[in-house]
């Protein structure tokens, strides 16, 4: 008898080990609505009420630098829960408010206090490793209120990955908690020798304070009202980076002030898009308050971070590809994403790292099991795209700002990189990249589909490595591309002659080796015998973004993106549903991922084909307007669009995801063929279109080698025209219709 359908069907069966890359799907983060704040290096996920309660959603909690500092903070009236009437985060991500009330209280049988007569506020939000949350208590009844009040709390100082699932041989040691005047501090020093605390401060002092709870005595007359704070304050010993001293904590008020003031400056310098369509601005308004919670301010300027809560750490490829989708809008993210990885780029062969001189990262952790290399990602290079965006993202910079003093600054890092590709990244000198992994412990598939189970040919057996994967060649063509640019603008010569012969080889062998005829698509990939994987998958319309496809196979690959195996009606699928492995609920095998769409739209447009780029800029467009917050996840499930319905969620996918958050943007330049050439200062409009939900919009504050406009782009019939509202400085406005 078969021990699996994989034994029933022929397939290798996929066994899903206990390591640092799966996360434990016991529960759902689609469950119940959860909250998410964050601010640095810190975030929160709370239920709908403002708790946090990991028995049901075990991820809930308040981190900082990768440790869970909180595990536990639950609001008790009278000894149970209070009802639930609302919550939500405020528009800019900086707030969560909650609304509860009492339900019906009795004593000696007799309801003392009817439902509805208090109303609870809750207020919390981020700053600089803190928590700060307010209370407010009112009484709407006709009678006085007394009741009891707890706030139940404790702190686990679980590792971001024991909470997604790997089990550690041993922990540190929880030391005795401190308890003082209106005060206690948790403390857990790990095995790494680094004491880490979490100091809960309550205002005013409660009644009973204890290591576990805080207990207070509310009476109010009618109309009267009280408030509670609470600041819960994250910290380690030694600090990684200079962190706010417990005696140093702020008010509420004063730290919700400083708050705002910091997100007003951001805004007031921001590009932003406005439209009369209102849900089009939710959806853009949500994506730019998570594109600005998931940005993190380190020493060489800002980074997004991949996503919350499995991701909230600086990653290469996440970080490259949310700079280039917001690019035209937001250069200033670029060269924070440009710098770090700069800074952080490898210089030696560490194999225990996937490292090699000139590889960018791939992810760098914080955590105690980081420190301790109970998993290989306190510093990892299991990238093999990283690389070849990082050079193609210097050179969309460059064109799009003149920043000339910042790429000689990086040009020994855009030279290693391209090294790096030439030497390491093509180990067997046929002009493709290609992975093989050096670290056992880490990532078996280095693309951005890098579940072991990801790569596969036609029969559905797994390809076997060193694997070249088709959307990399294109971000190697992109990469040797902006590499002759770049070289020929510092005077770089035969620099720029080597590099750009480079391209014109690699597109005519790429065509020859991974184009599938038959098919009308590329292969997914080349295995180790540089046998073709001959899937439909989405990845080959990442070629037609970088450029890498010739025009006449072009028509032929977008009927093949858009055609119903494919494309969901919400979007493309990872894996088209003709294929062995398909599975629309599988992570890269069949969910639909908005970043990688956003890619493919932007290349069909490229190519001229705006129907197709319309369809999946549309399908976005509708799942965002059926999503908690109108926030696009990391990815949603594969099946079939049916009238009425909304799309599927998946279950542990981030949200906010900062890829997934800036889609939109590119979505958007992609409809209004929109280049911005900072070297020229010059915005260019190439066939514009806008889709059928949109006629008309308006970029606000766009700014241009020192020059700012507003402009508004409106549809007239079958055309787009294109208004100058302001101009400020010298810059030249040009539409190609």
């Amino acid at each position: 008898m078969a021990d699996s359908l994989a034994d029933l069907v022929g397939l290798p069966a996929y066994k899903r080990p206990e390591d640092a890359h799966h996360i434990l799907a016991d529960s759902s983060l689609t469950d119940e609505p959860i909250r998410v704040l964050k601010h640095g290096d810190t975030f929160a996920l709370f239920d709908q009420h403002g708790d946090i309660r990991p028995v049901k959603n075990r991820e809930q909690g308040l981190y900082h630098d990768g440790t869970r500092f909180l595990s536990r903070l639950v609001l008790e009236l009278e000894g149970a829960r209070p009802f639930f009437l609302s919550s939500t985060i405020r528009d800019d991500n900086d707030q969560l408010t909650v609304a509860l009330t009492n339900p019906d209280l009795c004593r000696d049988g007799r309801v003392y206090l009817p439902l509805g007569s208090l109303h609870l506020g809750l207020k919390k939000f981020l700053w600089c490793g803190v928590c700060y949350q307010e209370l407010r208590i009112e009484n709407h009844g006709m009678q006085p209120a007394d009741v009891e009040l707890t706030m139940q709390f404790a702190a686990d100082f679980a590792d971001i990955y024991e909470v997604r699932g790997l089990t550690r041989k041993a922990r540190g040691e929880d030391l005795k908690p401190e308890v003082t005047d209106g005060r206690v501090t948790l403390r857990y020093q790990g095995l790494d020798g680094i004491v880490r605390r979490t100091l809960l401060q309550f205002t005013p002092r409660p009644a009973v304070l204890d290591a576990a709870r805080a207990h207070f005595h509310v009476s109010l007359l009618p109309r009267q009202a009280a408030a509670f704070y609470l600041a819960v304050a994250c910290d380690r010993e030694p600090a990684s980076h200079p962190t706010l001293h417990f005696s140093q904590l702020l008010h509420f008020d004063q730290a919700r002030s400083a708050a705002r003031a910091d997100l007003d400056e951001q805004k007031a310098q921001s590009c932003r898009i406005e439209a009369p369509n209102g849900q089009f601005s939710a959806w853009v308004n949500r994506a730019a308050s998570d594109l600005h919670m998931m940005t993190t301010l380190l020493p060489t300027g800002p980074y997004p971070y991949a996503g919350v809560p499995w991701f909230n750490a600086p990653f290469g490829r996440d970080g490259l590809i949310t700079a280039l989708e917001c690019l035209w809008l937001q250069p200033s993210l670029a060269r924070g994403v440009l710098a770090y990885l700069a800074s952080t780029q490898a210089t030696e062969v560490i194999p225990e790292q996937d490292a090699e001189p000139g590889k960018i990262l791939h992810e760098t952790r914080n955590g105690e099991m980081a420190a301790l290399k109970e998993m290989p990602f306190a510093r990892y290079y299991g990238s093999v795209d990283a690389t070849p965006l990082f050079v193609h993202l210097a050179g969309a910079y460059y064109e799009r700002t003149g920043d000339r003093k910042f790429i000689e600054d990086i040009w020994p890092n855009v030279e290693a990189a391209l090294r790096w590709m030439h030497r390491y990244g093509d180990g067997d000198g046929d002009g493709f990249l290609e992975y093989s992994r050096q670290c056992q412990d880490g990532l078996l598939h280095q693309g951005w589909k890098d579940s072991d189970d990801a790569i596969f040919h036609a029969d559905g057996s797994l390809a076997r490595g060193p694997i070249a994967v088709c959307e990399v060649q294109g971000y190697a063509y992109a990469a040797w591309r902006a590499g002759a640019a770049l070289a020929a603008a510092l005077g770089r010569t035969e620099q720029a002659a080597d590099y750009g012969s480079r391209v014109t080889m690699l597109r005519a062998r790429f065509d020859s080796a991974f184009w599938c005829d038959d098919l009308d698509t590329y292969a997914s990939a080349l295995d180790g015998d540089k046998r073709p994987c001959r899937v439909r998958t989405s990845s080959a319309g990442q070629c037609l973004y970088t450029g890498i496809v010739f025009q006449e196979r072009a028509t032929r690959l977008a009927r093949t993106l858009v055609a119903p195996e494919s494309f969901s009606g919400w979007g493309i699928r990872s894996v088209a549903s003709s294929e062995p492995r398909y599975n629309p609920m599988g992570y890269h095998n069949g969910g639909v991922w908005p970043h990688d769409n956003a890619l493919i739209a932007c290349g069909l447009a490229h190519y001229g084909m705006v129907e197709e780029a319309s369809r999946i800029f549309t399908g976005l467009f509708d799942t965002a307007m059926y999503l908690d917050l109108h926030r696009v996840p990391e990815l949603f499930c594969g099946f079939p669009r049916d009238p009425g319905e909304g799309p599927i969620l998946y279950p542990v996918a981030c949200a906010p995801q900062a890829w997934s958050a800036a889609s939109v943007f590119q979505l958007f330049q992609a409809s209004l063929g929109l280049t911005i050439s900072g070297v020229a200062s010059k915005i260019s409009f190439v066939r514009p279109w806008l889709p059928p939900f949109l006629d008309e919009a308006r970029i606000l504050n766009l700014r241009v080698a020192g020059a700012e406009v507003d402009l508004a782009v409106v549809r007239h019939g079958h055309d787009v025209g294109v208004n100058v509202l302001r101009r400020k400085g010298d810059v030249e406005i040009l539409i190609v219709m």
